[in-house]
């Protein structure tokens, strides 16, 4: 893996976390209970992936050295 995918994967995996949880802060009141399990059900898979997305480039930053 080459080091500008690597640092991508580092950048987007950052921006996933950020922006998911920016929108769980973002959520308005008055929604039906639902909403609120579906939406959080999707942040908390996307901040995972996120997560395992950052790791991988992380790994590809270390190895590129």
């Amino acid at each position: 893996m080459s080091r500008k995918i690597a640092g991508f994967l580092v950048a987007l995996g950052a921006f996933m976390i950020f922006e998911w949880i920016n929108l769980g802060f973002n959520l308005a009141d008055g929604h039906k209970t639902s909403f609120y399990v579906v939406h959080g059900i999707l942040i908390a898979v996307n901040v995972v992936l996120a997560v395992i997305v950052g790791i991988i480039g992380w790994k590809g930053l270390r190895r590129a050295r």
